[in-house]
C-alpha cells in the first residue's frame, strides 16, 4: 500500500508519506477536514471519512483493471463487484434502468453526486462511485453481504426500516443473483470481461 498525506495547518502544508508497495501512477486524490480543521490528503482513503476530491489521470484501460483497482482500494473482492456489475448492467456502461440508474454499477444520480461521480456513462468513473458505495454500505451492515446488497438495491433506510432484509421479491432475487454470480467470479478468477 501506498499512500501520501498533506496535512494542512494554519497555512502551513506537511507531508507524510509511508510506502510499503508500489501503486501504479495517476491516483485518485481524496481528501478528509478533521475536527481541528487540519485537512487531510490522500490517494489511497484508508475510512469513510475521506471524499473525493480530484482525479488524476489514468493507466487502467479495461474494465478489468478499473475493477481490480477499485476493489483493492475499498478492500473488497473484486468477484463482488464483478458479480454486482453483471447484475446490474450485464457490462454495458451505457445502460440506463427505468428509474434511472446509470451505468455499469446503475448509480441513481443521487448516489453518483454523493459518491462524486461526475459521469456515470464513463467506466473508471462509475466504477470508483459504485464500489465506494458499496463498501459504504458493508460498512454500515457490519460486512453483512445479504444486508448491503439489500443497501445497494432498495436503499439502505429500507433496510433499517424493515430491519433487514426487505420483504421485496426484486430486491430478494437481486440478493440471490450477485451471489450466484460471486461464487462464479470467485471460481472462474481468469473469466474475461
Amino acid at each position: 500500500m501506498k499512500w501520501i498525506a498533506w496535512i494542512i495547518r494554519g497555512g502551513v502544508a506537511f507531508v507524510a508519506i509511508n510506502v510499503i508497495m508500489a501503486v501504479p501512477a495517476g491516483a485518485d486524490i481524496y481528501r478528509h477536514v478533521d475536527e481541528n480543521g487540519v485537512i487531510h490528503f490522500t490517494n489511497v482513503p484508508t475510512s469513510g471519512r475521506y471524499s473525493f476530491y480530484m482525479k488524476e489521470e489514468s493507466d487502467r484501460s479495461t474494465v478489468r483493471e478499473i475493477i481490480d483497482h477499485y476493489a483493492a482500494m475499498y478492500r473488497m473482492e473484486d468477484a463482488l463487484v464483478k458479480a454486482v456489475i453483471k447484475v446490474e448492467s450485464d457490462y454495458d456502461s451505457r445502460a440506463v434502468s427505468s428509474r434511472g440508474a446509470q451505468g455499469l454499477m446503475q448509480l441513481i444520480p443521487e448516489t453518483a453526486r454523493d459518491m462524486q461521480v461526475a459521469n456515470p456513462f464513463n467506466p473508471e468513473d462509475n466504477i470508483r462511485g459504485g464500489t465506494r458505495y458499496l463498501r459504504l454500505m458493508l460498512d454500515q451492515f457490519n460486512n453483512n453481504l445479504d444486508l448491503a446488497l439489500a443497501a445497494y438495491n432498495a436503499g439502505p433506510g429500507t433496510v433499517r426500516r424493515h430491519g433487514g432484509v426487505p420483504p421485496y421479491r426484486e430486491t430478494r432475487n437481486y440478493i440471490d443473483r450477485v451471489k450466484k454470480y460471486l461464487q462464479y467470479y470467485r471460481r472462474n478468477e481468469d473469466t474475461r470481461l
